[in-house]
């Protein structure tokens, strides 16, 4: 039997899949795709993350006032999180009244070239998944 281009490549797609994902097997290891997504991939950490990437360096006040929406409480956890994975880095400045700047440090960075991929993945099929949500909704309807 023939493979075909098409066919390799959803061989190679495939096998990558397997590579992330955690075998039945393998469930008392840390599995690295769900234990990451976990971590960031709530809509605050990744606001935080493209805004932080916006801006070089931002005090937590400023951060705050260009997340529409988050509480101080949740932006303090994000932060906070975020640092721990090491993905933003905080700076105090010991001045009166105390100065601290957030940024995102190298890794955090990468991460959000890949967030950039994701949107402009959604801007590019926005109408698409819209259709779909709206026959989705019209099927159901029916039903």
């Amino acid at each position: 039997m023939e493979v075909t281009i098409v066919d390799s490549q959803r061989l190679a797609i495939q096998k990558k899949i397997d590579k992330v994902l955690c075998s039945k097997a393998d469930v008392t290891s840390c599995c690295p795709i769900k234990d990451i997504l976990a971590r960031f991939g709530d809509k605050w950490s990744i606001y935080t993350i493209l805004t932080l990437g916006k801006e070089e360096k931002l005090r937590f006040n400023e951060l705050k006032s260009q997340i529409n929406g988050v509480s101080q409480r949740m932006l303090t956890v994000t932060l906070r999180s975020l640092e721990e994975d090491g993905l933003v880095s905080r700076a105090v400045y010991a001045e009166i009244p105390p100065r601290v700047e957030y940024s995102l440090t190298p890794l955090g960075e990468g991460l959000l070239l890949q967030l950039l991929q994701l949107a402009d993945w959604a801007k590019l099929n926005i109408n698409q998944i819209l259709d779909a949500r709206e026959r989705y909704g019209n099927k159901e309807m029916q039903a």
